[in-house]
C-alpha cells in the first residue's frame, strides 16, 4: 500500500460523485501508470456509470494504432511530450465517446531519463468535449512507485478541476 492511496481513493469518490451529479462519462489514456488511473476510478462502486473503457498504450505503436497520436510527432518530440499527450487525451476522448479525458506520459524511472527529460517527469493532458485539451507538465519526485501514485493522483485532481469548471458553467 503506497502512502498516496487514501488521498488517490479520496479523489476518485470525489470524482465518481461529480460526474454522476453531471452525468457524464470519463475515459483515461494511460501509459506511465499502466492502467493506475483507471484502476483508482473503478475502486469506487457505481463506476460503471461514468466509466467503461479506458487505454493503456505503453508502446508507442499502440498510442498511434488505438488513440490516433501521429507517428511524426512520437519521432519529433517523444511520446513523453505536449503535442503527444494532447493527442491522446483527444484520441481516447473520441474513441471512448467519453465526456472527458485525462491522458498521461511520463518517465517513471528509476531508468529512461535523459538531461531534457530526467525521470520524474509527466504529461498531463485534460480534454473536455467541445472545449478542448489542457497540458501540463510536472517533474514528480520519488522512486518509480511515488511518480506513478502521485501522477495518478493529479490525474484525477485535474479532471476535477475540469468538472468544477463546467459545474459553475451549467
Amino acid at each position: 500500500m503506497s502512502q498516496y492511496d487514501p488521498l488517490i481513493d479520496s479523489a476518485a469518490a470525489r470524482l465518481g460523485n461529480a460526474l454522476r451529479q453531471q452525468g457524464l462519462r470519463v475515459t483515461t489514456a494511460e501509459s506511465c501508470t499502466g492502467g493506475g488511473i483507471a484502476e483508482a476510478i473503478t475502486r469506487i462502486s457505481g463506476s460503471s456509470g461514468w466509466f467503461d473503457t479506458g487505454f493503456v498504450t505503453y508502446a508507442n505503436h499502440s498510442k498511434a494504432r488505438w488513440l490516433g497520436v501521429g507517428e511524426e510527432d512520437l519521432l519529433e518530440f517523444g511520446a513523453v511530450s505536449e503535442p503527444v499527450v494532447r493527442a491522446m487525451a483527444e484520441g481516447a476522448l473520441e474513441a471512448a465517446e467519453a465526456d472527458l479525458a485525462v491522458a498521461v506520459s511520463g518517465i517513471a524511472g528509476p531508468e529512461g531519463g535523459t538531461p531534457d527529460k530526467p525521470v520524474g517527469t509527466v504529461w498531463f493532458g485534460w480534454a473536455v468535449r467541445d472545449r478542448g485539451v489542457l497540458s501540463q507538465c510536472r517533474r514528480i519526485q520519488g522512486n518509480r512507485r511515488d511518480v506513478r501514485a502521485q501522477t495518478v493522483l493529479h490525474g484525477l485532481e485535474g479532471l476535477i478541476l475540469e468538472l468544477e469548471k463546467l459545474a459553475r458553467e451549467r
